[in-house]
């Protein structure tokens, strides 16, 4: 089986179009823990797993947040 694999673009678009600078910050923010990349080249990509359950983990967190 072969890992689907996200180029920063598609990271940005999947969080609804933010800039690579967010894509930055929240890595250097630790609180966030948002995935690491896999760098290849001079190029980075995410792991689609990593990002889906950091969506999962964000969404759930955020309902927590509310109903407290």
């Amino acid at each position: 089986m072969t890992e689907q694999m996200m180029t920063a673009k598609d990271v940005c678009a999947r969080f609804g179009g933010v800039t690579t600078m967010s894509l930055y910050r929240w890595l250097k923010d630790e609180t966030l823990d948002f995935p690491r990349p896999i760098e290849i080249r001079k190029r980075r990509y995410w792991r689609t797993e990593d990002i889906v359950a950091f969506q999962r983990r964000m969404a759930t967190e955020g309902l927590r947040k509310r109903a407290a």
